[in-house]
């Protein structure tokens, strides 16, 4: 029988980066803003096409949202006033009461958490450096919304 030949060839994604420009451009970590790489029609045109999809796909998913929770409502309401089940309401005061304190605890120092305020930074920094691109999508996604 002949013999088979095991040995693979390993891919060092790392090097294979480095001697292709496109690649690099495309993922490389310091790829730029989207205003260095593309003209204003086709910052507005990205923007636009994906904040339309983006708009109309969030209106669609709301609606369905938005009714699974009313229905949900409304049959545990039926489901209550036929004695099906039975609400503690001392127990949910409690807890409303409890998660009122928190709110106010969090809410009284006034400080965002680190983790949150350096997220905040990020998104401000994206969006100072692609302002015609985030503009055509916050335009595209109220299109999508209405459509």
């Amino acid at each position: 029988a002949g013999a088979k030949d095991d040995s693979f060839n390993v891919l060092d994604l790392a090097e294979y980066t480095k001697s292709r420009p496109w690649w690099r451009k495309v993922f490389g970590p310091s790829s730029g803003s989207s205003a260095e790489k593309y003209n204003v029609a086709t910052q507005l045109l990205i923007g636009g096409v994906t904040g339309w999809c983006t708009g109309f796909v969030f209106q669609k998913v709301g609606k369905l949202a938005a009714t699974a929770v009313g229905g949900g409502f409304f049959l545990l309401q039926i489901a209550n006033h036929t004695g099906y089940i039975k609400v503690d309401w001392n127990l949910v005061q409690r807890d409303m009461n409890k998660a009122k304190q928190q709110l106010k605890f969090h809410s009284s120092g006034n400080k965002m958490p680190p983790e949150v305020k350096s997220r905040v930074d990020e998104v401000i920094i994206f969006l100072k450096k692609n302002v015609i691109l985030t503009g055509g999508f916050a335009g595209g996604f109220l299109l999508g919304m209405a459509s």
